[in-house]
């Protein structure tokens, strides 16, 4: 067990972006009997999810979030000192598409930029790296973008998946703290490498570079495995979270939690004996958007931050991998939260 603790940066703002079309599991699905879906839908409490067409990325979801929280806080372009993109849905094998992004939003060439190929963890990973960069010297500003499109790796043939993933993309601006040293953040980073099979495209990678199986070009998932997985981990991991920081259940305001499956967070809820409120969900109106389900539960979930306080979050990851992680950090009232809608792109190139 990996567990960090660092002097926590500001965030600064949070802001999430989602594709316009709405598809509603229940009226739009045409492969699966009523009945069907009706239980996918009770189970995994995925009524509507927002979907990208072709000509939408994760780049460009996280792109139109960044530019909408630079904006925002009238960040200059020159002030941001590293870009993290977080996704397993890349624009290219290469280049990163953090670096794509980096061309994009016209950031300066003293600007580090890189990916980090996580999923479902993904977002506590970063800001852990996020953290740690603005804990040394130099880094003053850090852009956390975490972006993904599983419903364009979903096969609509497949039930135990194809009715649950949505996609988003997000930006998130952390900045060093110099005023708050009391504000530390708890970080818990796990692997168990044994399931890498349980989530998986098997095509398209260079173990089966040009795939002719067109089934192996879209995601597989053992969800037995998965679920198991998550119900056996994720308990552990809040309560060992609580204890590297000192904290009692009741301290922490809100529990955010990975949007994977209705059934499975109120399990968890139940087991560990959260209070219902403290957990919000989105999964009724986004669906399973992998890792940046996280930071969209924030901006999404109707956190009470009325008082003018900071809030106490326990943010965690689990998925794909396997990999689970954990991040307690502390949201200051003045942070930004907001949600976007992105609409049906023309086809640019990247020259634009």
């Amino acid at each position: 067990m990996a567990v960090s603790s660092s002097v926590g940066p500001r965030v600064a703002g949070i802001v999430t972006c989602v594709p316009k079309k709405k598809f509603n599991n229940i009226e739009d699905t045409t492969g699966f009997t009523p009945n069907e879906v009706k239980k996918v839908v009770a189970m995994a409490g995925v009524r509507e999810r927002r979907m990208a067409d072709d000509s939408i990325c994760s780049s460009d979801l996280c792109a139109a979030a960044a530019e909408r929280l630079l904006n925002m806080l009238q960040w200059e372009r020159d002030s941001v000192d590293c870009l993290i993109m977080v996704t397993q849905t890349p624009d290219y094998f290469l280049p990163s598409t953090a670096c794509v992004l980096h061309h994009r939003l016209n950031l300066s060439d003293a600007c580090a930029a890189f990916d980090v190929g996580l999923g479902c963890s993904g977002y506590p990973y970063g800001l852990w790296l996020s953290a740690m960069m603005l804990a040394s010297k130099g880094f003053r500003r850090v852009l956390l973008l975490h972006g993904e499109t599983p419903g364009r790796f979903s096969d609509k043939a497949d039930r135990s998946v194809s009715l649950l993933f949505g996609d988003a993309g997000s930006a998130t601006a952390l900045e060093k703290n110099d005023e708050h040293q009391e504000k530390e953040w708890h970080f818990l980073l796990h692997t168990d490498g044994n399931g890498f099979k349980d989530m998986i495209i098997e095509g398209g990678g260079f173990r089966d570079r040009f795939c002719k199986d067109q089934a192996k070009n879209y995601v597989k998932m053992n969800g037995a495995n998965v679920f198991n997985f998550t119900i056996s981990r994720v308990p552990s991991l809040i309560k060992a979270t609580l204890d590297a920081s000192g904290l009692s259940k009741e301290a922490v305001d809100y529990y955010i939690f990975h949007q994977s499956n209705k059934y499975i967070i109120q399990h968890i809820t139940k087991k560990v004996g959260l209070i219902e409120k403290s957990v919000p969900m989105i999964l009724k109106d986004y669906g399973n958007t992998g890792g940046v389900s996280v930071p969209l539960t924030i901006t999404e979930g109707k956190l009470d931050r009325s008082g003018n306080k900071s809030l106490k979050l326990l943010l965690l990851g689990y998925g794909v991998g396997l990999s689970w992680s954990s991040a307690l950090i502390v949201l200051d009232p003045d942070a930004v939260l907001e949600n976007i809608e992105l609409d049906h792109l023309q086809k640019e190139n990247d020259e634009h």
